[in-house]
């Protein structure tokens, strides 16, 4: 199912007596799908930029009849930190996102000071945070930011079998490439409000400018 959004500042509603799961980054939803079928007892929720690939997810549903699982089109970060119930998700996953490899890129990287805060605000205390990448120099960054950070503590990751691998992670192992994969279990901490997110002057929108939208968008 589509989670439609019709109010960006109204946080998601979700059954808390149930528990969640989240990944960023769902692609077709053949990972999130799968867990979905084999844990009807917990909801799961995919995010997706991608709207061809949130039509293929919400097909799988269909055709599985999984009441249990939801997809979200909208940017990670804003939907961590505004859109989730505090301290709920007992499980999120992000596999293979995007590593911004050049050094002038890497502000756009998921990971980093803003996500961890909104991670440990979302995750159930002993929620885990799962992790992987064939990327060597972004695993290297993000375990240097989780080990900076004392609400989280490194654990083994799930085994996750080839019938559940992703697109991306099929794709790389086919080409001989090496998998980096690592979880953390969050930790209880002092719990304080997030702050507002802000939009550097750079990216704010400009008057009598309009992007034309290309097939990365849809």
């Amino acid at each position: 199912m589509i989670i439609q959004i019709t109010d960006p500042c109204q946080p998601l509603k979700f059954d808390l007596s149930r528990p969640l799961e989240i990944e960023v980054g769902c692609g077709k939803g053949k990972f999130l799908t799968t867990r979905a079928q084999a844990h009807p007892e917990c909801d799961f929720l995919g995010i997706e930029r991608m709207l061809k690939r949130v039509r293929l997810f919400e097909g799988k549903c269909r055709r599985n009849r999984l009441g249990n699982a939801y997809i979200l089109r909208l940017e990670a970060l804003y939907t961590f930190h505004y859109l989730l119930p505090e301290h709920h998700a007992r499980k999120v996953y992000v596999f293979f996102p995007d590593p911004w490899p050049k050094k002038k890129h890497h502000s756009h990287r998921l990971f980093g000071p803003l996500f961890l805060n909104a991670l440990w605000k979302r995750l159930e205390v002993g929620g885990k945070l799962e992790f992987a990448t064939d990327h060597h120099e972004y695993f290297e960054a993000v375990c240097e930011w989780f080990q900076g950070d004392k609400r989280f503590e490194r654990v083994e990751p799930m085994p996750r079998p080839k019938e559940v691998w992703t697109e991306f992670e099929t794709m790389f192992r086919e080409q001989g490439l090496p998998i980096y994969s690592a979880a953390w279990r969050s930790l209880p901490a002092d719990d304080k409000p997030l702050e507002p997110l802000t939009v550097p002057p750079e990216a704010e929108p400009r008057e009598g400018i309009v992007r034309r939208l290309g097939k990365r968008d849809l």
